[in-house]
């Protein structure tokens, strides 16, 4: 089993109705900036605790359960909309920072919210990590009565069971399913990831700690003109960091290509980008010690 070098701590914030779990590591300091460390999709605060122990500084990590997932309350609804990580985010940052601006690091979906977010609210990043956060595929007005019906679909499945999760029998089946998932992940990170990443319920099998409605399909259109207003909007630095493996390319199959994701980064005025070697989408799982010298070295002291 995995051994964390720097060890966390639970906290819980009342967000938005939302009794939110925070994972902490180390303490705040005067004049230095909290390091906010956002989640992807079906993904937990925990997963990183690997980039946290390759660090070479002592960081005070911030690193919240998005709303439905971890220990995070699952809020009485039936579909998730991506505006309310946005104002999750700004809540968590009223309580943990105040004024202070933060550096912002985001995988996944959690990189898709940290970069809206930045130009949402620029004054509050200091420097912004997107680690293949890429957005979706461009889309027309003309999908829009499609997309309703879609959502309206995919609402009613829901509600029928259909997008339940797969549940295991022992802790065991979870690092399993995750090294499916990840040809990288090795079995002693697979076992400790398992532990944050599921629970055993009454029944006696263990859960992943995810609700099946983040499966749905959101209502809205992604919009290429509004998120390259957003993106125009960032004043932080950005570090927009990629693995070698082409997630796009696996994902979209040409529809969506890093080169059109290149060209929309060009909307942010100060853009570097980062290369990790030997690595998929969960680059902060494959290379964590690599990654966690490219985000030391672009956020400095």
């Amino acid at each position: 089993m995995y051994q964390p070098k720097r060890v966390s701590r639970s906290e819980f914030v009342p967000i938005r109705n939302l009794r939110y779990h925070v994972r902490i590591w180390g303490e705040p300091a005067p004049g230095k900036a909290p390091l906010v460390m956002v989640h992807g999709w079906m993904d937990v605060a925990a997963s990183w605790q690997f980039v946290v122990d390759a660090f070479a500084r002592d960081h005070y990590v911030i690193a919240p359960d998005w709303r439905g997932y971890g220990l995070t309350d699952v809020p009485f609804t039936d579909n998730y909309w991506f505006p309310d990580y946005l104002a999750d985010l700004d809540f968590l940052l009223d309580h943990y920072a105040q004024d202070t601006p933060v550096d912002l690091v985001g995988h996944s979906m959690g990189g898709n919210i940290a970069v809206l977010y930045a130009g949402a609210r620029p004054g509050r990043i200091r420097k912004l990590v997107n680690l293949e956060g890429f957005g979706m595929p461009a889309t027309k007005p003309s999908q829009a009565p499609g997309r309703y019906a879609k959502w309206i679909d995919e609402l009613k499945s829901f509600h029928r069971g259909e997008k339940d999760l797969k549940s295991y029998d022992s802790i065991d089946g979870v690092a399993r399913r995750l090294m499916r998932t990840n040809r990288r992940l090795t079995q002693d990170k697979a076992g400790w990831l398992a532990q944050h990443w599921a629970r055993e319920e009454a029944d006696g099998r263990w859960h992943i700690l995810g609700h099946p409605a983040h499966k749905i399909i959101n209502a809205n259109l992604f919009r290429v003109d509004e998120v390259l207003e957003i993106y125009q909007a960032i004043t932080a630095p950005l570090l927009a960091v990629e693995a070698s493996d082409d997630s796009l390319g696996q994902w979209w199959q040409g529809r969506y290509t890093l080169a059109e994701y290149h060209e929309r980064l060009k909307s942010v005025s100060d853009m570097r980008l980062g290369h990790i070697e030997d690595a998929g989408h969960m680059l902060h799982h494959d290379q964590p010690a690599a990654l966690a010298l490219l985000i030391e070295d672009f956020i400095g002291t």
